[in-house]
């Protein structure tokens, strides 16, 4: 048995999505405009009649599952492995402060390799850690459930990579989500990978 549906649903924006810094697991609030973000594709989500919401722990993504919560009643269950990925010493930090600061490591990360000496944790062991907390609640719920997972953008695409049959080490098929975004998954019975994409990166206003 699993959920019939996955939702992955990315928080809405802050303050550090603004201004393009790295946020890693700083846990930083939701501005204005991301509560504002929340609420409306809550309005969207609920009409699916979500069985079950569980979020990441950090108040960015705890923010904007409660705006679901409120409106169907259920209580988001806090989860740390659907934090995001660690990036260690480049969290908080601008593209250029990072570039300017490891140049070399900012290289081999922009060239799709793990930026060595910063601290931050791998692609494989974000991806896997968001995988396996998203299978073990799907695998508690019934074909007609729907699970809301909130979560963050390298979280999620590392995860569903996972989900899907992919390395996220070696993977780099899927684009970020836009704030407040969500993609969309149902089981595969039978065939491989265990879990098919439906949609991606949808909004709120479509």
């Amino acid at each position: 048995m699993s959920a019939g549906t996955i939702v992955l649903w990315r928080h809405g924006q802050t303050e550090y999505n603004a201004s393009k810094r790295l946020q890693g697991q700083v846990d930083i609030a939701l501005n204005e405009t991301g509560r504002a973000q929340a609420a409306r594709a809550a309005e969207v989500l609920a009409a699916l009649e979500p069985t079950r919401i569980v979020t990441s722990d950090l108040v960015r993504a705890a923010a904007t599952a409660r705006a679901l919560g409120d409106l169907t009643g259920l209580e988001p269950a806090p989860d740390a492995r659907l934090r995001e990925r660690s990036f260690g010493d480049w969290e908080g930090l601008t593209a250029e402060q990072i570039r300017s600061g490891w140049p070399e490591a900012w290289a081999a990360w922009r060239q799709g390799k793990e930026p060595d000496g910063v601290g931050a944790e791998t692609r494989s062991d974000a991806g896997r850690r968001v995988a396996e907390a998203v299978e073990e609640v799907a695998a508690d719920l019934g074909r007609d459930d729907v699970l809301v997972v909130v979560a963050h953008g390298a979280a999620i695409t590392l995860g569903q990579s996972v989900l899907l049959g992919l390395d996220p080490a070696a993977w780099f098929g899927l684009t970020g989500l836009d704030n407040c975004r969500w993609t969309s998954m149902h089981p595969n019975p039978g065939r491989e990978p265990a879990w098919r994409l439906a949609g991606y990166n949808i909004g709120a206003e479509e």
